[in-house]
């Protein structure tokens, strides 16, 4: 791409038929980034075009059998400079009158949701506004991404008016204000349920006994009033203002039902009544704030990944200005400032080398267990850790603009871009909750028409709520999901919340990195032929003389290779080191250079005799080390990654299962394809960027695969966040781990058929409670409509359907 091209915008992601580009200039000014829009519609060749304005980014999906990308880009060269020019674009035509309204996307955060049901109400309340073009509301991210003609303040308008809160969520503070305001809610809620649960306890203990005393009655008044009114406050204001807005949910049945147990009990309580249903009113309360903070503990984890990848930009940088060294906030770098980076620390910011030398960790990029050499004139990643040698950089991105910045967009973007997995239950609980007010409705009318008496009429009412009322609908979910997750962190497998346990049980696609996964993680000497007339031990032992004093990766390879054959190796009598190349020095009067190809043509020892061995390790993806002593080539080294022990057998159980796998991986096609055939997997995918593994899950989900993504390093995260089950091997970074759905405590990659194999039992068991809780609402409800069930034998019944939920899953526990 020419200069020109890169001055006016930045290519952040090109595929064959689709790019993504950054316009600085365009940057929140949404009405001309709507004018380019508009543009780019009328060019035959675009299919779609999507922006983020406050971004400046634009996504252009194109036809390459009409027009080539680069042909495409050097249009965008031209047109987009004339953009602030009256008429601007490639026909000269003015832009449409709508631009003077232009859509915009907005994207917020929504607090206060409390079930998948939840979302789909601020959903279809969105779509209703004739402003709105496209609106989606994520349950598992709670985040709302809505297009169209409107504000962000219009925006916060219609989700603030059902009840919910909408927050910015445009920079890092705002970020993290959401993620404090979250933990302090969950605190609140934790103490709220103890205090409930401590009330209703005494509560139920005395309602189950029916005491005829008046005083032991007025105990139960007094402790069901706070658990009703106070912890069960927030069921009766969403209720209250979803029924101003002429809408129902869980909430609503729920508020209803207890309501109506304490309503009914209070007089009964007065009149001297024997049946009171106090014990309804709160256990109905206790049990369902319980069930939610649950589920919103496990939900509220996602946020970290996010924290844990901005944290790798180390705070501060060290800046070389006027000659000297002066430390500055990482914000204040700018592009083109010179830095300084010593060993142990991590690159500030992406740049280029210009004077020193190092090797550098980036496997949080590349996936590469090995350091990079980097001499002057290479590019380095802010973020990775600087192993050895100290070294300038250029600055030449900062802020939004750099890698690790890029990273995080895209586990945002995964995050949020996933469709909540609809329960079964909550797409019931749709129709199920107004019906059910409804029948409540019909049986207190018909029974006040035909009996003209009030009592039985609410009798009767009360208790087809109470009798309907979804607590084991409730429970069905929920404990079959806290036992089977309990099942699978004794064997080693946490799962972060019951979306992921019943996606697992569907997946038809796994996809695997290498390096860390199916492999160690550690590079390992795999072969060592030697060449001369000296024993394996003595050569071992002179190598190991030289590298003793190196502290490179290969060298520690080889040295860990030695010690573990029981070898003593002397001291050397001289050492070097030369940077990227290897290591030379004397041992027992013997000149020995130990390193690559170039350090042995430089130190003019033959080594073309051997070249066909080196260039079969190479094949097989492995680093090749050569060893001369006295001149002559005496040896080579094999160092590679090895795979772990039990990969093969994993691999063997998913393709049992009924479960294709693939390989994405940062490394090199041959190293890739050799790992791959040891271990049985099929499809590889070398030189896979962080952006290359996010694109291979898409692809798979268009194709209707349902997919799943193993990894342990911090390029994974995108992938493993936009896959619709992230397993993360515990081992690995704690990027990976947060940005994952499900954790493998242990490198022990079998787990991964463990946790699919226990995903599907468990999802049976789920089908079997959704079936019993329907099923007993079916029989019952017809039953306390005939007015044969009082509240109390109603409420009983409901405890029963309730206790057989939780029995049924108990039984995962036995799971083996």
């Amino acid at each position: 791409m020419s200069q020109a091209i890169q001055a006016n915008f930045r290519v952040v992601h090109a595929l064959r038929r689709r790019v993504r580009i950054v316009v600085p200039a365009l940057r929140r000014d949404a009405e001309r980034v709507y004018v380019l829009e508009i543009l780019l519609r009328k060019w035959p060749a675009i299919r779609r075009v999507t922006s983020v304005p406050a971004l400046g980014s634009i996504t252009i999906h194109f036809d390459p059998r009409q027009q080539s990308r680069e042909r495409l880009l050097a249009q965008l060269d031209a047109v987009i400079p004339r953009l602030g020019q009256a008429g601007a674009g490639p026909t000269g035509a003015a832009p449409r009158p709508e631009a003077a309204c232009p859509s915009t996307q907005s994207s917020v955060a929504v607090e206060g949701m409390t079930c998948a049901s939840c979302a789909l109400l601020i959903e279809l309340a969105l779509k209703r506004d004739p402003r709105v073009e496209q609106a989606a509301v994520n349950f598992g991210s709670e985040t709302a991404v809505v297009r169209g003609r409107l504000g962000r303040d219009d925006v916060y308008a219609i989700v603030n008016r059902l009840g919910y809160q909408a927050r910015p969520m445009d920079t890092l503070t705002q970020r993290r204000l959401i993620v404090e305001r979250e933990g302090k809610r969950l605190e609140a809620a934790k103490r709220r349920i103890w205090i409930a649960g401590l009330l209703t306890l005494p509560v139920m203990v005395i309602g189950m006994a029916m005491p005829r005393s008046f005083a032991l009655k007025f105990t139960e008044f007094l402790l069901t009033t706070p658990v009703v009114f106070w912890a069960g406050r927030p069921f009766y204001t969403k209720a209250l203002l979803l029924a101003r807005q002429r809408a129902a949910n869980m909430d609503t049945l729920i508020a209803l039902g207890a309501g109506s147990a304490y309503a009914y009990s209070v007089p009964a309580l007065l009149l001297g009544r024997r049946h009171l249903y106090f014990e309804a009113a709160a256990g109905i309360i206790s049990f369902v704030l319980l069930g939610r903070y649950l589920e919103e503990k496990a939900k509220g984890k996602a946020s970290e990944a996010i924290r844990k990848l901005i944290d790798l930009q180390p705070p501060k940088a060290t800046v070389i200005r006027d000659g000297h060294e002066v430390v500055v906030e990482i914000d204040a770098v700018q592009v083109g400032d010179i830095l300084l980076v010593r060993p142990g620390e991590r690159v500030p910011t992406d740049g280029e080398l210009v004077s020193g030398a190092s090797s550098v960790d980036e496997s949080m990029v590349t996936g590469e267990s090995l350091p990079v050499v980097k001499n002057p004139g290479d590019r380095v990643v802010g973020g990775c850790i600087n192993r050895a040698g100290t070294f300038r950089m250029r600055a030449t991105a900062v802020g939004t603009d750099t890698v690790l910045a890029g990273i995080v967009r895209m586990v945002e973007e995964a995050q949020s871009g996933k469709l909540p997995i609809q329960k079964l239950a909550d797409r019931i609980s749709s129709v199920f909750v107004p019906a059910v007010m409804g029948v409540a409705g019909l049986t207190f009318a018909g029974w006040l028409a035909v009996t003209r008496r009030f009592t039985p009429a609410l009798v009767n009412g009360i208790s087809v709520l109470l009798i309907a009322c979804p607590c084991a609908f409730g429970l069905a979910t929920p404990t079959a999901i806290m036992v089977g997750t309990g099942n699978a962190a004794r064997r080693g497998i946490f799962i972060r919340n019951g979306e992921s346990l019943e996606t697992a049980s569907r997946l038809t696609t796994l996809v695997f990195d290498k390096t860390g996964t199916i492999t160690r993680g550690q590079p390992a000497v795999t072969d060592f032929l030697n060449f001369s007339r000296l024993a394996d031990e003595t050569l071992l032992g002179l190598v190991s003389a030289v590298e003793h004093s190196s502290e490179h990766f290969l060298g520690r390879a080889i040295l860990d290779y030695v010690e573990a054959l029981g070898i003593r190796y002397p001291e050397a009598e001289e050492f070097s080191s030369e940077t990227g190349l290897g290591v030379t020095g004397r041992v027992k009067k013997r000149r020995l250079v130990v390193g690559n190809a170039a350090l042995l043509q430089r130190a003019e020892v033959e080594i073309e005799s051997e070249e066909t061995r080196a260039t079969a390790l190479a094949r097989e993806g492995k680093t090749v080390v050569y060893v001369a002593v006295d001149g002559r080539l005496a040896a080579l080294f094999g160092i590679a990654d090895t795979p772990r022990a039990n990969a093969r057998e994993a691999i063997e159980r998913l393709h049992g299962m009924g479960i294709k796998t693939l390989m994405a991986t940062g490394d090199t096609r041959e190293a890739a394809e050799f790992v791959a055939r040891q271990v049985g997997i099929d499809a590889v995918v070398a030189h896979a960027t962080p952006e290359r593994k996010l694109e291979i899950i898409r692809e798979l989900h268009e194709r209707g695969e349902l997919v799943g993504m193993i990894g342990d390093g911090i390029n994974d995260a995108p992938a493993l966040a936009a896959a619709d089950v992230g397993f993360a091997v515990g081992t690995g970074t704690d990027i990976a781990i947060e940005a994952s759905h499900i954790t493998l405590v242990s490198a022990d990659i079998t787990k991964v058929a463990d946790g699919i194999r226990l995903s599907r039992r468990t999802m049976t068991i789920i089908r079997e409670n959704l079936f019993w809780a329907l099923g007993y609402n079916t029989v019952a409800i017809p039953v306390a409509m005939a007015g044969r069930l009082n509240p109390m034998i109603a409420s009983a019944a409901m405890a029963m359907s309730s206790i057989s939920v939780v029995t049924n899953s108990l039984r995962l526990q036995r799971d083996r």
